[in-house]
């Protein structure tokens, strides 16, 4: 499969919470962590999402915000992943900064560099990865 999304997540499907309309898919990654996408029901029928099944799971780079100090902040965004920075590519206006989670996953933040200079980032720092999960698209094998 090719896609423009920078991030592509595969794992297994372990667990499947459908409502009257939507319905949260959650993705388990190689290194623990998991991604949970919303996607509607009729999707879900749709694809034949099941537990157990696999799954990609598509974030493009620009809808990752990176988070260096909550402050304490509960954050309504579901997906938050932690790790740590392992590159940053600054360009002329904004910056691919890059994120190691752990067991071989990554993920990519486009940020502006106002941002990567105001919150200081630097490689080797923690970092957190947020996204909401109406940002995620979901696939499954056809």
């Amino acid at each position: 499969m090719k896609t423009s999304a920078r991030n592509q997540f595969f794992g297994k499907i372990t667990a499947v919470n459908v409502g009257a309309v939507n319905a949260e898919v959650a993705v388990g990654l190689k290194g623990g962590q998991s991604i949970v996408a919303a996607i509607t029901k009729e999707s879900v029928e749709k694809l034949g999402v099941k537990v157990g099944g696999d799954a990609v799971a598509l974030v493009k780079a620009p809808q990752v915000i990176v988070v260096m100090d909550d402050a304490g902040y509960r954050l309504s965004a579901r997906n938050q992943l932690s790790g740590t920075v392992s590159r940053i590519h600054k360009g002329a206006v904004n910056s691919d900064v890059i994120i190691d989670l752990g067991g071989g996953e990554t993920v990519a933040a486009t940020i502006t560099n106002d941002s990567l200079e105001a919150l200081g980032l630097a490689e080797g720092q923690t970092a957190m990865a947020v996204f909401k999960a109406g940002s995620v698209i979901l696939g499954v094998a056809a």
